[in-house]
């Protein structure tokens, strides 16, 4: 692929620092690195070494520095598991003597929640152990942080924001258990900039307003026959004339929007009724296309990528059951994005490091406040410390896990992991598995064939978050809107936030002030079957350098902000790639309840234990979300309480 010279120079190509491709001070990429635009890798899974050279870039500041989404040293540990490195059990493994009643494989949510049950409901002299195979905790729940012209900004790597629960519900009872004060989110972010004001969200799914209209925007450029491009402000306020869609498509795309069904909605009693099962019967495609009478066409145009944010992939390929996941599913008081949504600066991070903190208080600095957990250093060494009730071991790969015996008969089970490079092996009297499935059915040797036979049914897509921190963000002001939604080119959507006061360094925002903004991208490919989507898209997420997608990413910003005042050699101060290989589970129709009189897929792993082994990761669930995750995790611990107090 051919560059010019002058182009990079103007994109910024060229600058040094925070948004060149820097990992523990070594370079590893250049502008020049960019891939050939054909997938080099066959459709079967990728190994470690089809990952593209110049993969890792900047990976921001702080506690989180060199954890930017699925790193190389994760993936290639993952990938040497799943290729059948550690099929043979290995002859070179320290036994470490260490016993414990319970290790816990994950150390996000899901993990972090399971120890957590743990320790409450066990005796104060029961152990725990978690493994984690980053550099530091938190699953997709990790957060970047950036130095711009003084300021420390946050942004989510993937889990993003939290609503308030129900009272003396099961949800707000882990809420509280981990010292989250809704108190602290009173107060947000104040406007210092202009007249008008834009009223900022506080979600990065949210939007603005402006004069008490939306402040968002469509791009339409070349793919449109516009160039330069063209803006069309509150889109659907004015009912999205001068769009270039076609008067049908502008119809079934208001219908959707406004949600105007042609057909009485199917809104099922409880999960398992008549009504449930008819919704998991088909693709949630199909239940659209019945319900609003919109075309197949519009809804992979128009839907496909709003409803890949949550659950990786767009209707073609899931599950009908899906369409009141968030509202019936998991319910909470205020789902709204203007009085519900909450939000810590870096996303759900904020939760993690609570969770942390009260597992095993020393392991960050300061008293158990909000803004002392957020904003005070992690004490790495603090972690994993002989006498602790809970210790959690990072750069822990497990690689077999497996029951000392027979299964139903064994009082141990064996757990060998990769750490720091080296194989050791501890003993557990449970087992909480907590990572994903895609890995668990590799890691768990004796698994039996019921249940490596459901972990066969599960599909996964990846997906990747860009946080592109810019000196301001005026480019968007002077267009007059806070979001930006495009249908050609790099990513779908972007906003502007404002933070919770409590997380960040300055309790005003504006246009002329730096903020972070942050790209989702999704890797959907409608109408192919939902396995091959998926891989399909981590062939191109492991084959793409930093490189590429940062030029993706100026000439994007470039071509939709130029003419607003944008300079990306100027005005970006820093850009973080978050990519994640199986980001979210897919179900397809029958997921949740079965077909044809077969069981459900997931069955077989959350009806009760293996033995001295419990499965608690949050695709069983059908969708990844944190509190499936704590409800996942409640199962599994209360499947193996007894092993461990007998």
């Amino acid at each position: 692929m051919g560059r010019c010279p002058h182009l990079d120079k103007i994109l910024g190509l060229n600058e040094p620092i925070s948004r060149r491709d820097f990992l523990d001070g070594t370079l590893v990429a250049s502008a020049g690195m960019l891939v050939a635009g054909a997938c080099p890798f066959p459709l079967r899974g990728q190994a470690a070494s089809e990952i593209s050279s110049g993969w890792t870039g900047y990976t921001g500041e702080g506690d989180y520095k060199a954890a930017a989404g699925n790193t190389e040293p994760v993936i290639q540990s993952a990938h040497a598991v799943r290729d059948g490195k550690y099929d043979k059990v290995p002859s070179a493994v320290t036994e470490t003597g260490e016993v414990y009643d319970c290790v816990v494989v994950g150390g996000g949510f899901a993990g972090l929640s399971a120890g957590l049950f743990f320790n409450q409901r066990a005796t104060s002299n029961r152990t725990c152990l978690i493994l984690d195979n980053a550099r530091i905790f938190g699953g997709v729940a990790k957060r970047n942080e950036f130095v711009v012209d003084g300021h420390r900004l946050f942004a989510p790597q993937a889990s993003v924001h939290f609503q308030p629960p129900y009272p003396n519900s099961f949800l707000k009872g882990v809420y509280d258990a981990m010292g989250l004060d809704w108190d602290a989110f009173k107060s947000y972010q104040k406007w210092q900039g202009p007249s008008p004001e834009i009223s900022l969200p506080r979600s990065a799914y949210g939007q603005g307003t402006i004069n008490g209209k939306p402040a968002s925007g469509f791009f339409f450029g070349a793919k449109y026959g516009h160039k330069p491009g063209i803006w069309i402000t509150d889109p659907w306020g004015k009912k999205l004339e001068g769009t270039p869609f076609s008067e049908t498509t502008r119809k079934e795309m208001l219908r959707l929007n406004n949600e105007q069904p042609v057909a009485p909605p199917l809104v099922y009693d409880y999960p398992g009724d008549p009504v449930s099962r008819q919704l998991d019967s088909m693709t949630l495609e199909d239940y659209l296309i019945r319900t609003y009478g919109v075309s197949r066409e519009t809804i992979r145009f128009f839907v496909a990528g709003e409803m890949s944010g949550g659950f990786g992939l767009g209707p073609d390929a899931l599950s009908g059951f899906l369409e009141h996941e968030w509202s019936k599913t998991i319910p909470t008081v205020d789902d709204s994005m203007a009085t519900g949504i909450q939000m810590f600066p870096g996303g759900n991070s904020g939760m993690i490091r609570l969770l942390i903190k009260t597992l095993i208080p020393e392991a960050i600095e300061g008293p158990r406040t909000m803004e002392a957990v957020w904003k005070n250093s992690v004490n790495f060494a603090a972690l994993d410390q002989a006498g602790q009730c809970v210790r959690m071991r990072l750069n822990s790969t497990a690689v077999r896990v497996e029951h000392i015996g027979e299964p139903a008969k064994s009082d141990f089970v064996s757990v060998t992991c990769l750490s720091d490079g080296r194989l050791q092996r501890v003993k557990a009297k449970t087992v909480v598995m907590a990572g994903g499935g895609w890995i668990t059915k590799h890691v768990v040797r004796d698994l039996d064939e019921a249940r490596r036979n459901s972990y066969e049914q599960f599909n996964y897509s990846p997906y990747m978050t860009v946080n592109v921190a810019v000196r301001n963000w005026r480019f968007l002001y002077d267009l007059g809107i806070s979001s930006a939604a495009w249908f050609e080119g790099f990513g779908r959507y972007v906003n502007v936030r404002k933070n919770a006061t409590f997380g960040v360094d300055s309790p005003t925002t504006g246009p002329d002030l730096p903020t972070v903004l942050t790209f989702f991208v999704d890797f959907a490919k409608p109408g192919l079957p939902a396995r091959s989507q998926g891989q399909l898209g981590r062939a191109e997420l492991l084959s793409t350098s930093f490189a590429d997608y940062e030029r993706r990413i100026r000439e994007q910003m470039t071509e939709m902000f130029a003419s607003s005042g944008f300079d990306a050699k100027r005005d970006i101060a820093g850009i973080v790639l978050n990519r994640f290989g199986h980001a979210f589970i897919n179900p397809q129709p029958g997921f949740f309840f079965g077909l044809d009189g077969k069981p459900a897929p997931r069955d077989a792993l959350r009806n009760g234990p293996f033995g001295r082994i419990a499965f608690s990761h949050s695709d069983l669930a059908g969708a990844m979300d944190h509190r499936n995750a704590f409800l996942e995790s409640e199962r599994a611990v209360s499947e193996l309480l007894d092993r461990v107090l007998t």
